[in-house]
């Protein structure tokens, strides 16, 4: 029996899983690491999503922002990027690219708009869904090989490890990440704990983005509440800046939000700084549980790139300036005013 290699046809880039094996010993303990983590955490919880904008670029695109909660907040970041640019074109003497941008930038104002030809150059509003692996005793905190090489107190804030991050399938990826995709492709939104729409919203995504692509794991902090763990603080790019954000949390607004006494307040700012001492990733203070956890980030993928944000992600604020002229048809803002 002979093989016709010519009929058989090629698995379409945004399917591909490339999986390589690495002899170093980071790679090595690493990855011994991930498989400890899969026997102790054996769940996989969705958190939600996060939204960003990405540029198409050389054939693939890349990550400008990511983390807003909402899909507006991100256009608000694009246009945002849009005035840097048309500044950027304008002191270089090119004036027609800089009125092109200023244009997009001012559309996003009125308009929603999920993705845009700008420039001859094309950018989109994307989303990621956020999991975090789960045991008995709760969410998975970070690992012994996780970068976190921080200063505590937030002095120097990292940037993003998704800015400039370019979303390719094809990269290779260690076997772990690789088998963590094949498991995080296929969930879907279960019918009892979310509305209708949400979950054929996840449904329909298995069809027109069944690719994905891990994105740097990144750092949050969850609340032990009645027995379940809630996400209490935006995940961050380092184990060191969900503790800062923890401890700013125990010094400024948790006083001044719960209205604690002299000797409550005292216990939040003792709390505060253990974190900062020992660098810890659990604390408990006045009957209270948080813990520094894990966050994976997978951002599926179709045949033309990234996904963008469902009908019916949560998305409560329209554009500014539509916003803006609500307000002033309320009242609430004066008619003259900016």
């Amino acid at each position: 029996m002979t093989h016709d290699a010519g009929r058989v046809p090629p698995v379409p880039e945004h399917l591909v899983i490339k999986v390589t094996h690495r002899d170093d010993p980071v790679s090595a303990v690493t990855e011994h690491d991930a498989w400890e983590a899969v026997d102790a955490f054996p769940y996989v919880a969705g958190i939600g999503p996060v939204f960003g904008c990405a540029e198409e670029f050389r054939g693939r695109w890349r990550i400008l922002t990511l983390g807003d909660g909402f899909p507006q907040m991100a256009r608000d970041s694009l246009g945002a990027h849009f005035r840097l640019m048309a500044k950027e074109a304008d002191d270089t003497g090119d004036a027609a690219t800089a009125a092109e941008l200023m244009a997009a930038a001012l559309r996003l104002d009125w308009e929603v708009v999920d993705e845009l030809t700008v420039a001859r150059r094309r950018f989109r509003i994307i989303r990621a869904d956020q999991f975090t692996r789960m045991g008995d005793d709760g969410p998975e905190p970070p690992r012994p090989t996780d970068p976190d090489t921080e200063s505590s107190g937030g002095s120097r804030p990292s940037s993003r490890r998704t800015k400039g991050f370019v979303i390719d399938p094809t990269a290779a990826t260690a076997v772990s990440d690789g088998l963590l995709r094949l498991e995080l492709l296929p969930l879907v939104y279960r019918s009892a704990a979310v509305p209708h729409a949400v979950r054929a919203d996840s449904l329909k995504a298995l069809e027109t983005h069944p690719g994905g692509v891990l994105l740097p794991t990144e750092f949050a902090v969850a609340e032990e509440a009645g027995g379940r763990w809630q996400p209490m603080a935006a995940a961050g790019p380092a184990p060191q800046s969900a503790r800062d954000t923890l401890a700013y949390y125990f010094r400024e607004m948790g006083p001044r939000i719960l209205r604690l006494d002299p000797a409550e307040q005292a216990q939040f700012a003792r709390a505060a700084d253990r974190l900062d001492a020992d660098r810890c990733d659990e604390v408990a203070v006045l009957g209270r549980r948080f813990r520094v956890v894990r966050v994976q980030q997978l951002i599926r993928v179709g045949p033309d790139g990234p996904e963008s944000p469902r009908p019916s992600d949560y998305d409560p604020y329209p554009p500014s300036e539509v916003q803006a002229q609500q307000l002033r048809e309320e009242g609430v803002l004066d008619a003259d005013e900016e």
